[in-house]
């Protein structure tokens, strides 16, 4: 049979390093109380809730839980765990302060999540010498500094290099040098060791009789065949190919931007979701102007109590407030099937910066913005009567996620 031939483009070589925090969350939570060492600890929903772990404890994860499993499933594991709920705004600020150590480093740095960064180190390392003495320092000052772990790989490719750092943890260090190297360690492997091979695609894969990762090399053809441009990709990582460089994240990249919450009892009054809306636009809302985006669609997504999930969208330049946000999604919301909803989200899309951003009726008529303030104001007053509850001086406190989610289920129970 044919093998398809994969030929790495052009000389270039990049030495990449890839950082990983060990259980972040659980992590900093043990950090800031010692007692909470050597102890399963599940950070995520409470048991009796609905939900899913965010993360656990390596000890946590002998019981085997582990992230995204449903809490009820985690405390059928490990009933004698210690649960916790996220603390995101402190895990934000211990996150920003690693990434300006590991980013010192780079010449450039692409953050991946609050607790994982590829960074770019060819320039600054010269060769792989040069780039195990930054990982060094890496980890040294990420425990000194932060008073935390980190594991680190050092490879040739940002695969690679994720790949490396998963390899000795928690607390390691690994490097793959060159494909040769990468493909020496997984093709024996799991298919699912390979980046972009989640359950679905190894699903598909195994009902072909492809298991390993030396199986896609040999049956390439059959690999496209059933995935198409996906299995071109996933070929071409079976033998060690990988020319992504490391882009640094911009705000402005994102695709959307969104707040949803999940309640801890289905709720099929529709005026309490449409209620609920109010505060997840001013969410978005929140977070847009924060990173100076403007939206130019909205999205309303439900979860019924069966689990079918929906979502809706419409075009619109006018996104730009909360009310606009809230008026888009409530007028989706009344064209919706009326079951039990298990989850609300709101969100907007097409995603610009101030240079590219379509002028809205505040433009041409800077009145309007103060109508719309006042009646943010005057639903925020409803919210306050209806609900006895009390935004004056706290509302910037319900862009957090805790205080939300539990803003929400108060209102649940008085409505």
């Amino acid at each position: 049979m044919k093998k398809l031939n994969f030929r790495r483009r052009g000389n270039v070589k990049q030495i990449i390093i890839h950082v990983d925090m060990d259980a972040f969350f659980a992590s900093v939570e043990t950090r800031d109380n010692p007692a909470l060492r050597e102890k399963a600890l599940i950070i995520g929903s409470l048991p009796g809730e609905r939900g899913v772990v965010a993360t656990c404890s390596y000890e946590a994860r002998k019981y085997g839980v582990h992230s995204a499993m449903n809490i009820k499933e985690a405390y059928r594991l490990c009933p004698n765990g210690i649960y916790m709920r996220p603390n995101i705004d402190k895990y934000r600020s211990v996150s920003g302060q690693l990434h300006e150590i590991w980013n010192s480093y780079a010449s450039a740095a692409e953050t991946i999540a609050l607790d994982e960064a590829y960074l770019d180190v060819t320039e600054r390392a010269k060769d792989l010498e040069g780039a195990r003495k930054i990982a060094r320092v890496i980890k040294q000052r990420t425990r000194d500094e932060v008073g935390l772990t980190c594991s680190v790989g050092v490879a040739y490719s940002k695969t690679a290099a994720k790949t490396a750092s998963e390899e000795r943890k928690p607390d390691g260090y690994f490097e793959i040098p060159t494909a040769g190297d990468f493909v020496d360690l997984i093709i024996d492997r799991d298919v699912r060791v390979l980046y972009t091979v989640g359950e679905m695609t190894a699903a598909k894969l195994y009902a072909s009789g492809i298991h390993t990762v030396r199986d896609i090399r040999e049956k390439q053809e059959e690999v496209v065949r059933l995935l198409g441009k996906q299995g071109r990709w996933i070929a071409k990582l079976a033998f060690g190919i990988d020319d992504r460089k490391v882009t640094p994240y911009r705000p402005q990249d994102a695709k959307s931007i969104s707040r949803e919450v999940t309640f801890q009892e289905n709720v099929s009054n529709y005026e309490l979701l449409k209620d609920v809306l109010v505060l997840l636009a001013l969410c978005v809302e929140h977070r847009a102007k924060r990173h100076e985006l403007h939206g130019n669609g909205v999205t309303l997504k439900l979860t019924y109590a069966d689990m079918k999930g929906i979502t809706r969208s419409k075009i619109t330049a006018d996104c730009d407030s909360a009310v606009m946000i809230w008026r888009e999604a409530v007028r989706m919301l009344d064209n919706m099937d009326r079951h039990p909803v298990r989850l609300v989200g709101v969100g907007i899309y097409n995603l610009s910066g101030e240079e590219g951003r379509q002028l809205t009726l505040e433009d041409y008529f800077p009145d309007s913005r103060q109508q719309r303030n006042e009646e943010l104001k005057g639903m925020l007053d409803a919210l306050q009567a209806r609900y006895r509850l009390d935004f004056a001086g706290h509302l910037e406190q319900i862009y957090q996620m805790d205080t939300l989610h539990k803003t929400v289920e108060y209102m649940r129970k008085h409505i």
